[in-house]
């Protein structure tokens, strides 16, 4: 007979040790605060150390333990030791959220090959990178774990003057069914969100714009996202509540991708 749990229950990070990537403001200091508040260990990276600082002072003076390591997605040799330095710390990291990512929009012939290659390398490439190693490191210490991709709507639909964006989220997506193919003989689940328009420090210009007010009024429901509305898709991935959850991919967006903006 099987025992049932509260949902509190289901969603606890207690025991759970998770690294988020682009900590340090947005979505994924958001996320930090939800994972810590759920019982994790969560070890915070972005390039900014003062800004993790503050996430960290954030979350003990809440009650939750953090550690800051500054890591830059794009360097190797700085996730291997952002990983090392996690485990000395709290132990083996059993729940992953790659949230670092890069934003801006130009017109497809506007596009150089700098700005395209920063923009893949950050928002898939580093991926793919930092997966690796955390699925590696899970793989020999035999803990299994969860990998949360943070792609966004603009992964499920297109926009003008947003090539390089879109085919970068939308390859997310791609990445994370593999990886959740590949990667669940370990243990090991992969799963993605795609949040709609929230407000962060990349969109808060955008979405304040006479622009942004006119995008908001065509979507479904007519507003932004709360910040608070991404906790339970978060946790649910990450905990033991999505143990049979694999390969998804949640649109958080209010119903804005099922048309064209």
């Amino acid at each position: 007979m099987s025992t049932v749990h509260t949902y509190k229950d289901q969603l606890s990070m207690k025991g759970k040790v998770s690294l988020v990537t682009g900590a340090s403001s947005g979505l994924g200091r958001h996320f930090s605060h939800v994972l810590a508040a759920a019982g994790a260990k969560v070890i915070v990276t972005a390039r900014r150390q003062e800004a993790l600082d503050q996430v960290v002072q954030e979350i003990v003076s809440s009650g939750g333990e953090a550690l800051a390591i500054s890591m830059d997605v794009n360097d190797p040799a700085a996730i291997k030791a952002a990983f090392d330095t996690a485990e000395n710390a709290f132990g083996p990291v059993t729940t992953l959220v790659n949230n670092a990512g890069a934003g801006g929009a130009k017109r497809f012939l506007d596009i150089d090959e700098a700005f395209w290659d920063f923009a893949m390398d950050t928002n898939v490439k580093s991926i793919w990178r930092i997966s690796s190693e955390f699925a590696r490191r899970a793989k020999n210490a035999k803990t299994g774990g969860s990998i949360v991709n943070i792609s966004s709507m603009y992964g499920l639909q297109v926009a003008r003057g947003n090539a390089t964006y879109c085919t970068s989220k939308s390859a997310v997506l791609t990445l994370t069914q593999t990886m959740a193919l590949d990667l669940a003989r370990f243990g090991i689940r992969t799963n993605a969100i795609c949040p709609g328009h929230f407000p962060s420090e990349m969109t808060n210009e955008f979405l304040s714009s006479d622009i942004g007010v006119q995008v908001l009024d065509r979507t479904p429901l007519k507003r932004a996202g709360d910040l608070q509305e991404l906790n339970v898709p978060l946790l649910m991935l990450a905990s033991d509540a999505g143990s049979y959850i694999n390969g998804v991919s949640i649109p958080v967006d209010g119903g804005t991708s099922l048309q064209g903006l």
